[in-house]
């Protein structure tokens, strides 16, 4: 697929995907929010990847599928605390689109009073995702 896009500094969010599910993530990113696959590698299986970087609503989301059997016994730790946010032009039809594609309700999408309608949502892979746009 090429070289890996630049990252041009800032922070770019890198997230793990549990038990080999990381093309059913890109798939669910695509649909939820627009994220396109910019770079791939799999691993030696043909299954994981190794590394993918989706360009999303102007920036950068790095991923890998999780590999066990190099991390000895420890198990991985549990996903939470951790929130993805999107700063959109439309939160109502970003979030229909999250949850039309297997997103689910967090914390319900609402105007909050720091003036931003503002919701969250969990994706199928246990990760947080904010949406939220000024109110109009």
């Amino acid at each position: 697929m090429g070289d890996p896009p630049k990252i041009d500094g800032g922070i770019t969010p890198h997230i793990m995907i549990l038990d080999g599910r990381g093309s059913e993530a890109v798939a669910f990113y695509e649909k939820a929010f627009g994220a396109k696959l910019a770079f791939s590698q799999m691993a030696d299986d043909g299954k994981r990847f190794l590394h993918a970087h989706l360009s999303l609503n102007g920036g950068s989301l790095l991923m890998h599928d999780d590999f066990p059997e190099f991390r000895g016994h420890a198990p991985a730790g549990p996903i939470g605390g951790t929130v993805l946010h999107l700063e959109v032009d439309d939160a109502d039809t970003s979030w229909k689109q999250a949850l039309a594609a297997g997103a689910s309700i967090k914390f319900d999408i609402a105007d909050q009073f720091w003036g931003a309608r503002y919701g969250q949502v969990t994706d199928p892979f246990g990760h947080t995702w904010s949406i939220g746009s000024p109110i109009k």
